[in-house]
This record gives C-alpha cells, sequence and structure tokens, in this order.
C-alpha cells in the first residue's frame, strides 16, 4: 500500500541560498521549479535519487524552534558510498561536520551537518 517517501518539504527563510546548496553543494538536481504569485512564494522540486525535496520560500516564517532532539521529525539522512570524500566536499563549501562517528548497530559510518536554516541534516554510509 505505501511504497516510499515520495517528498520532504522545506521552508527556507532565505530560498535562493538554500536552493544553491541543496543543488550546487550537495549536487541535487532540480526538477522543476515556479514561482506562486498567489502565495508570493517560490516552489522548487529537487531531485534526490527516487525521491524529492520540496523547497519553499514564504515571506516570513518561523525559525526553527528546536534541535533535533524534540518530537517530530528529527532529521533528514543522505546516503553516501564513501564518507571521508563526501565530508571532504562539504568543508571546502564551508559546511561544518561533526566528527564522523560509528553506528554501534550497523558499523556504518555516520555524521550531521546543517542546512543554511540550522535543520539537521545526516549523512549515513551505504
Amino acid at each position: 500500500m505505501f511504497n516510499c517517501v515520495h517528498h520532504i518539504a522545506i521552508i527556507a527563510s532565505d530560498y535562493q541560498k538554500s536552493r544553491a546548496f541543496y543543488t550546487e553543494i550537495l549536487g541535487f538536481r532540480i526538477v522543476r521549479e515556479v514561482w506562486r504569485a498567489q502565495r508570493q512564494s517560490w516552489k522548487c522540486d529537487i531531485a534526490v535519487g527516487d525521491m524529492q525535496i520540496e523547497l519553499f520560500s514564504f515571506p516570513t516564517p518561523p525559525t526553527r524552534p528546536t534541535q533535533p532532539e524534540a518530537a517530530g521529525l528529527r532529521h533528514l539522512a543522505f546516503s553516501v558510498e564513501h564518507m571521508q570524500e563526501a565530508v571532504a566536499h562539504l568543508e571546502q563549501s564551508g559546511i561544518v561536520c561533526e566528527p564522523v562517528r560509528t553506528d554501534p548497530y550497523t558499523g556504518k559510518l555516520f555524521t550531521f551537518f546543517s542546512d543554511p536554516d540550522g535543520l539537521p541534516l545526516e549523512l549515513y554510509q551505504i
């Protein structure tokens, strides 16, 4: 009945900065981008493997109230084949990553970093 995650929606405080982060730094592909005049809002569909990120702009969105340990969506994780290469790429782009750790249950490497609005993101080695 339910197959997979289709998309995740993110509201950016600085649309152009977040658009560049997800497409230029993380390297995801824009599927479509539209200006929604009635909402004074951009909507950009960004392909991430078999799913999408819907990136939105709104005139004055409230800031994120808490760090990831509150109830609700904790973080968004992206799979990578080569952890050190991915971390080096992010750091060369000025993105700060936490120290790489090993998942005690799977033995896989992972680390956390943030998008321009402080949304917690994770890299998880496949």
